[in-house]
């Protein structure tokens, strides 16, 4: 039987070309430029990426990093598929890997980097002890996590328009996993409790780039485990759900061009 955790972390089949298409201008790519800005100023020369899907935040370090050795590392062969065609250079090295279970030698990494993956840990200490593991000392774990769904309107809004089909058995993937992990003093938490001493948090605003309703509806539905979730109460309300949720994005679409407020805690911990 496959655990629910398991489920939330399966980008498979359609799932990871969607998510690119969509989800990368709607949530990734505005945070994948910060996080590349951060990292550049600490001169990296080796770094992992850990859940690094399908490649938008190692382009950007590629290219705010260009003389730094990158592994780009994920879970799921079909996001890491794509993430190869975005970045091709002999300095960048793909594969697939569990970011609880690293293959990789203590001390290998001046830099961790992880944006918008750590929610999706089955257990979080353990993904963040590795990323201690694998860093010298001094280096550095830089880390974007989602704020809470209410500080994310184009998400809340299609939590909420899916929930409504579905009043008995509501889909909460996007409440419960990638928005679910919000609290500060949890990630602190277990940030100490996987040994980092030295841990800032900034929780950072930013805006999406422009997307339409219907291709945000389509990336946050169809994009991501909630069309599993939607799959097993019906096995053929995709497109409803799709449609349920376009509709409801209209209210913050202006002239065929929706652009929504997002909201992440951004972590750079260090190894002492």
């Amino acid at each position: 039987m496959t655990s629910r955790g398991n489920l939330d972390s399966a980008f498979q089949g359609s799932i990871p070309g969607i998510y690119d298409r969509y989800l990368g201008p709607l949530l990734f790519s505005p945070y994948a430029t910060e996080m590349a800005r951060r990292a550049a100023e600490l001169k990296p020369q080796r770094i992992l990426e850990t859940a690094a899907g399908t490649g938008i935040v190692t382009s950007a370090l590629h290219r705010a990093c260009p003389d730094a050795e990158i592994i780009v590392t994920d879970l799921n062969p079909g996001m890491l598929d794509i993430a190869a065609q975005r970045v091709r250079t002999g300095l960048v090295h793909f594969q697939a890997a569990d970011a609880q279970d690293l293959p990789c030698d203590d001390g290998e990494f001046d830099l961790v980097v992880c944006q918008f993956g750590v929610m999706f840990y089955p257990d979080r200490i353990r993904g963040n002890h590795e990323a201690r593991r694998v860093l010298i000392e001094g280096g550095t774990y830089l880390v974007a996590i989602w704020d809470s769904i209410e500080a994310n309107p184009a998400a809340r809004i299609v939590h909420e328009a899916v929930g409504d089909l579905f009043p008995d058995d509501p889909p909460n993937f996007l409440a419960r996993t990638p928005y679910g992990y919000y609290d500060i003093t949890e990630i602190r938490a277990d940030l100490a409790d996987a040994g980092f001493e030295e841990v800032t948090i900034d929780t950072v605003a930013l805006d999406s780039l422009p997307v339409s309703a219907l291709g945000a509806a389509t990336g946050l539905v169809s994009g991501s485990p909630l069309r599993g979730e939607i799959e097993e109460r019906d096995p053929d309300g995709l497109d409803r759900a799709v449609e349920a949720a376009a509709a409801a994005l209209r209210q913050i679409e202006k002239d065929g061009a929706l652009v929504s407020t997002l909201s992440a805690h951004i972590v750079t911990a260090t190894r002492e």
